[in-house]
């Protein structure tokens, strides 16, 4: 084995599988995989993260890390989703280039010299673009419209948002905090932070082993966490703005229903009719709503301070780890400690060992 690929070097690339009940997928897609990435001109390590798998994804994954050491193996609690997944493999990476893969063998690996080299140039993120999709017409429709969608509300224009093929350097995402469904959109956080972006059309193959884990269900996912993204994206380091555009409004409706209670009181020459009556209440209502909004935003800007000073990030909890020779996490949890017992030492309440 060449120096470059021993398992205590520095590799090139860190390509990144996701894998959750991919049992008859991996004979195949495993072998692929090391074959295409040996035959490209950078090192590699292959980092595969079994997100609780209940089939037999597990016990291959292990049988594979056993016959080469460029394979390493993460060993999830239990099913987190796949944004935690491509954390996990985000955060154990080690090369300057990190870039995901399915683990259904849809994603072609041949693609990923393509991907670097283009990255290389001199962009931050490169990003597939499944041009001949190989997924059912009505799919790659609702596709179609979810990617201009995030599109126009983002400012972040891509074809295919939803290719897990993609190039980032690694400081573009090593630091970065993903939870619920959010993997998607990693492209619109990188920008957050001026990444340099462009598309690349890739390869993309039809499933022939096992069953996908994606249904239509899928759609009010993407939509709720769309609006979240847009919020982060424009309010994520000043939540009280946001709040303080529902006060505004909420005020300056207050005023105008108490205005034209007065100019009715005027009218009908009836002063109680400034204060009863369906126009003063609405406003009042108005008022309060504005007045929550206030404080709802000072909350906000508490909980983001403390989040930016404090969180580790890391929401997922790890069982094993294979081929990372008892290396210390890169990113270690420093919340969720206990006491073993009355009078010991903490300890921490996850616990991770290595083959």
């Amino acid at each position: 084995m060449p120096p470059s690929d021993l398992p205590d070097s520095r590799p090139e690339v860190s390509v990144v599988v996701p894998v959750f009940q991919e049992q008859e997928s991996l004979p195949t897609v495993v072998p692929r995989f090391v074959e295409s990435l040996s035959n490209q001109r950078r090192s590699f390590e292959l980092i595969f993260v079994n997100d609780g798998s209940r089939d037999r994804s597990a016990e291959l994954l292990d049988r594979f890390a056993g016959d080469d050491p460029r394979i390493r193996v993460i060993h999830l609690a239990r099913n987190y989703g796949q944004t935690a997944a491509m954390m996990a493999g985000f955060w154990a990476a080690r090369a300057p280039v990190i870039v995901p893969l399915d683990g259904d063998g849809q994603n072609e690996p041949d693609e990923v010299e393509r991907l670097v080299d283009k990255l290389e140039e001199g962009y931050d993120v490169v990003s597939g673009w499944r041009k001949e999709r190989k997924d059912s017409w009505l799919r790659t429709r609702v596709s179609r419209c979810a990617n201009w969608l995030i599109g126009k509300i983002t400012g972040v224009y891509l074809h295919d948002y939803g290719c897990t093929l993609k190039a980032y350097r690694a400081e573009m995402i090593r630091d970065s905090r993903l939870f619920g469904e959010m993997h998607r959109f990693i492209p619109v956080y990188a920008s957050m932070h001026g990444a340099r972006i462009c598309e690349l059309v890739v390869r993309h193959n039809p499933r022939t082993h096992g069953t996908s884990k994606y249904g239509y269900n899928r759609i009010v996912k993407v939509a709720l966490d769309l609006i979240l993204v847009r919020m982060l994206q424009k309010y994520g380091t000043k939540p009280m703005h946001f709040f303080g555009i529902i006060t505004k409004w909420s005020w300056v409706g207050a005023l105008a229903c108490l205005g034209f209670a007065v100019i009715n009181a005027i009218i009908s020459q009836d002063p109680w009719a400034a204060f009863w009556g369906k126009a003063p209440l609405f406003g009042l209502g108005l008022f309060t709503l504005g007045f929550f909004a206030i404080m709802l935003g000072l909350v906000a800007e508490v909980a983001m301070r403390s989040a930016y000073e404090h969180d580790a990030g890391r929401y997922w909890d790890e069982a094993r780890r294979v081929n990372f020779d008892g290396a210390p996490d890169a990113r270690p949890r420093t919340a969720d400690w206990e006491l073993s017992a009355p009078g010991q030492p903490a300890v921490p309440a996850y616990s991770r060992t290595s083959d």
